[in-house]
Order: structure tokens, then sequence, then C-alpha cells
């Protein structure tokens, strides 16, 4: 195996729980493809969404303790699924540049960090390692007949000079692995608009609201579902469905798929251990969907 696909994995806390299809799903697609992933070892939570709101410097110091990490593995590079848990881990490693900082993150750390590991999603290097070639070289079933439209919320891409991927207004890395695949991916005005992230609790209102907007409109397209790589996303759009009807009136029943799992199943794996069953909205006529032909 080639070690230019040997990667420091980052799972974040939502993996081992709410997001465990995601976790499943990635770790498969990986072995599948050829890449490798090396869990780093003790990792530990990276502050998410409420530590960079209380204080900058914890929150990049508990980032930092796992960039720490990989350091000792001899590896350079770490990824993670979670757009969440990427943008802790690049913010922390953008403001350590800075020597003040630096000093200040390095005293609340047993160990210092020392700065050079690059942070990216697997997304990421899907699309810039791997590359979209070998996507269609290893696809086995195409999801000729599944129409989507890619959902990548507001922080994959954004701020762009810290996470250095993609476009920032109109990504495109989702659409062009899922178009390698063979599904018909539809483009998706709303693709970087917020779906109410954490407000989840403090503010359901406002997560009805702007979610209700995201399934409007994909529903208007006609797909047969959404793709995200967003563990919050994925939550707002899927979980709290029925609760967006309720507040809404809509009669929403769309599938919200990571977009490894589709992956998965373009590359021949079983629902099973792609955790189609943990999805709150059926993905049965979706996925049956795939390999029909499209009625004209």
């Amino acid at each position: 195996m080639s070690d230019s696909l040997t990667y420091a994995y980052y799972p974040g806390c939502s993996g081992a729980g709410t997001s465990m299809e995601y976790d499943m799903s990635t770790r498969a697609v990986c072995e599948k493809l050829g890449i490798r992933l090396t869990d780093i070892p003790d990792w530990s939570c990276c502050g998410s969404t409420p530590a960079h709101t209380v204080d900058h410097t914890l929150s990049s110091a508990l980032s930092a303790r796992n960039l720490q990490l990989v350091e000792k593995m001899d590896l350079d590079t770490a990824i993670t699924p979670c757009p969440s848990c990427l943008t802790n881990l690049k913010t922390a490693e953008h403001r350590m540049q800075k020597d003040e900082m630096r000093e200040k993150v390095n005293k609340l750390l047993d160990n210092p960090y020392n700065g050079g590991v690059s942070t990216k999603s697997v997304l990421q290097i899907l699309v810039e390692d791997l590359g979209l070639d070998a996507l269609k070289k290893s696809t086995i079933k195409p999801l000729k007949g599944l129409k989507v439209a890619a959902y990548y919320g507001c922080i994959m891409n954004r701020p762009p000079e810290v996470m250095n991927f993609d476009d920032p207004e109109h990504p495109m890395a989702m659409d062009n692995i899922m178009k390698a695949m063979g599904a018909t991916v539809l483009p998706f005005p709303l693709k970087v608009e917020c779906c109410g992230a954490s407000f989840g609790i403090p503010r359901k209102d406002v997560v009805m609201n702007l979610s209700g907007k995201l399934l409007d409109v994909a529903d208007d397209l006609g797909v047969d579902a959404l793709v995200t790589a967003c563990p919050l996303c994925q939550m707002n759009l899927d979980l709290r469905q029925s609760q967006v009807n309720s507040a809404t009136g809509a009669k929403h029943n769309l599938p919200i798929f990571y977009y490894t799992q589709l992956m998965g199943l373009a590359l021949g794996m079983s629902e099973k251990e792609l955790g189609m069953d943990k999805l709150c909205v059926s993905p049965r006529k979706a996925i049956d969907a795939i390999g029909k032909e499209e009625k004209k």
C-alpha cells in the first residue's frame, strides 16, 4: 500500500455515537479503496461547537493535543469525516502559527505541539489524493437511476483561508464523487446554506425554519435523496424531519444519506455494513431506485 494513502484518523466524538453510520461507512469505503486509516491513540474531544465560543485558547489546546499525538505517530496528515472537528483542528493550526498563541496553548498541554500536521477532510483526500478516475474504476454497482443533490452545510469549506478546500460558495467535491459513481446529481442552490446546526436544543424554531427551507427546495427538485458530509446537518435533516413536518405542515419523506454510504453501495458493500438501518427516514425507496431506468 502506498504511504501516500496512509493517514492518521480522527473519528470525532459523534462517530462513536450519533453518527456511527458515518464512521462505519467511512472506514469501510476507505478500506475498499486501499486507503489506510490509523486511529490516533488516546484521541480526545476537539471541543467541537461549544469550546471556541467560551475560550479560543482552550479550544485550540483541545485540538492541538490531538495534533501533537499525530506528530508522535510519524504521520504528517490527519483526516476526519466531520466538518465541525475539521474546523476546530484546522483553526487551532491556523491560530498557532502566531508565536503568542502557540505559547499560550502549549502551556496547557502536557506535551507541546510543534506544528506541521496537515488536517484534511476525508472528502478532500478522496477527491485530491485518490482521485475521481480511481473512484470510477472502483465502481462495480453504479448508482444509475438515483437522483441526488449534495448539501455541504456552511462550514466544510469556510472560511476559505482556513479550510483551503473546494469553492467556498459553490463546492463540487460531493457532486463530482456522486457523478463519478453513476448517480444523477441535480444542482442544489442552497448547498452551503446553514441548516441551524447546533441550535437544535436552544432554538428549535431556527432549525425548523432553516432545515425546512432545505427540504422544501430538495423536494421541489424532485430528488430521491440528499447527500451530506456533516453529522449535524444529517441529524437536523433526517432525525428532525418529522419535527420539521409538524412545525411547518410539510410532508417531507426524503432520505438523507452520508455520501460515504452511497459510495459504499457503488463499491458493492451491503446495507448493513454501511449502517443504512440507522437512518431515521427510510432509505428503501431511494436504494431501490438504483439500477432502474429513469422514466421519461
